[in-house]
């Protein structure tokens, strides 16, 4: 079967996968898009659940303070390259600073 551009890109729209990723789904259900829609969904299950069983084991830990107010918090990541990456620094970063700014009235 030929799996048309538009396809591929209706497919892409819908899904917000790569077009690759699309086209391989299009092909394996003939051109379905709903199958096509639906065979990716359970792919992306199957990934997630490979996923889910993998160990945070590095991380950072954040601290923030305001006057008499502080907060800490710790933020995992999988790899000691992601955990010393300065995005991942930055995004604890803003996480304690949210906590700070919002606190919580219970744990």
């Amino acid at each position: 079967m030929n799996i048309t551009a538009d396809s591929v890109k209706q497919l892409r729209e819908r899904t917000g996968a790569g077009m690759m990723e699309c086209k391989k789904a299009l092909v394996e259900t003939k051109g379905d898009l709903d199958a096509a829609a639906e065979l990716m969904r359970k792919s992306g299950l199957a990934k997630a659940d490979k996923k889910a069983a993998r160990v945070a084991a590095e991380g950072t830990i954040a601290v923030e303070r305001s006057g008499a107010s502080a907060v800490m918090i710790e933020v995992n990541s999988e790899t000691d390259f992601v955990a010393r990456s300065d995005e991942f620094q930055a995004f604890a970063r803003d996480v304690a600073k949210a906590a700070l700014t919002h606190p919580v009235a219970s744990v």
